[in-house]
């Protein structure tokens, strides 16, 4: 990245997308970290063309809660972005994420070429070795088209710190994840 947080013309960016439930506790683990150039909030892998936020809401618009990652793979890897996304959701949950229930906070990864599709699903194949027994309801599917979430939605975690911490701790995604997670290895995507 250049001065002032300007990506330099030298840089070659590539694009990971997924969906973890609330695209506010997402955004908040894939930004800042070292190689992640932005994270934008919005939606994928429905039909309904520009939707909004209380379209998606009533979830029949086939559209998943997501973000959209835009990286650096020279600092940082997708096998690396895969195994935060992991480590921040509930595999095992077909329902949704945490307190947020319904088709429109499905965990899912949305794979940008036959590159991220291999290692999305060599990584899938990990995390199923590690709750062995429990089925990985986490789905795999091509990218779509990704429409961004309002403005008021980007960054919410950081413009609305308060409200971000009492959702993220009232909806238990904290206990959920030491639950599912502790003593596991941090690392479940091949290189």
């Amino acid at each position: 990245m250049g001065a002032g947080g300007v990506v330099s013309a030298e840089t070659k960016t590539e694009t990971a997308t997924f969906a973890g439930g609330c695209f506010w506790c997402m955004d908040a683990e894939f930004s800042g970290i070292p190689g992640v150039i932005k994270v934008v909030s919005g939606y994928t892998g429905g039909t309904l063309a520009n939707p909004t936020y209380t379209q998606v809401s009533f979830g029949d618009t086939g559209h998943f809660e997501s973000i959209e990652v835009t990286f650096d793979p020279e600092k940082v890897t997708y096998a690396k972005l895969l195994d935060i996304f992991w480590h921040n959701i509930d595999p095992t949950d077909k329902y949704g994420q945490f307190c947020d229930k319904g088709t429109q906070y499905r965990a899912g990864i949305f794979t940008h070429g036959d590159g991220q599709q291999k290692l999305a699903e060599a990584s899938r194949d990990q995390v199923k070795k590690l709750f062995d027994g429990h089925e990985v309801a986490t789905l795999i599917r091509p990218a779509t088209a990704f429409y961004p979430a309002e403005d008021y939605h980007q960054d919410y975690y950081r413009k609305n710190t308060l409200h971000y911490k009492l959702y993220h701790m009232g909806c238990g995604r904290d206990g959920r994840l030491h639950e599912l997670w502790n003593g596991k290895p941090e690392t479940v995507t091949p290189k």
